[in-house]
């Protein structure tokens, strides 16, 4: 079970990275480390009967959750991308920003061409949704099936884990 306390340990930056925007900092959670590894040891304990194979994060955040938590499952990691950043054949999926268009990339072997692999997604937050929703569309593009997407928040207002939650299981720390 998770600590709500562990919220008060995300510091929250206003205007950044520009005016109107509360940007929520996991820095100060991370640099605690009894509640990190408090967060690590409750992520394990959910997934842990859930036969998972992978843990897929996203780039980057979402590999400071990832890692560790593949590591405490006995699992392997996969990290998905942004354009660029991977070296060998890899399956790429653009999405929508706020002003513009990004892309995402996974490697082809990923989940060492098995077929069915169970996978829980993870990152540190989700706000519209298009990030995690290019993810999913990635690892189901490459034969993997996303158990859960977890996120330690979520930024309901914003209505990205209502749309995901249409493609998959969603598993949120904190609603804020």
């Amino acid at each position: 079970m998770i600590d709500t306390q562990l919220l008060s340990k995300i510091r929250c930056i206003q205007d950044y990275p520009k005016e109107g925007i509360l940007f929520r900092d996991i820095t100060t959670l991370l640099q605690d480390g009894e509640s990190f590894a408090s967060l690590i040891d409750a992520l394990k304990e959910r997934y842990l009967e859930m036969n998972i194979d992978f843990v897929v994060g996203l780039e980057s955040r979402g590999f400071v959750f990832g890692a560790p938590l593949a590591y405490a499952l006995g699992v392997g990691f996969v990290p998905i991308r942004k354009k660029g950043k991977l070296p060998f054949l890899k399956v790429s999926k653009s999405y929508a920003l706020e002003y513009g268009e990004d892309e995402m990339e996974i490697h082809q072997d990923a989940f060492k061409n098995q077929n069915g692999s169970r996978v829980v997604l993870i990152d540190d937050l989700i706000a519209t949704g298009g990030t995690a929703w290019a993810a999913l569309e990635l690892i189901e593009e490459i034969g993997g099936e996303c158990v859960e997407a977890c996120f330690l928040l979520d930024l309901v207002d914003l209505g990205g884990s209502s749309r995901l939650k249409t493609k998959t299981k969603v598993h949120s720390i904190f609603e804020v």
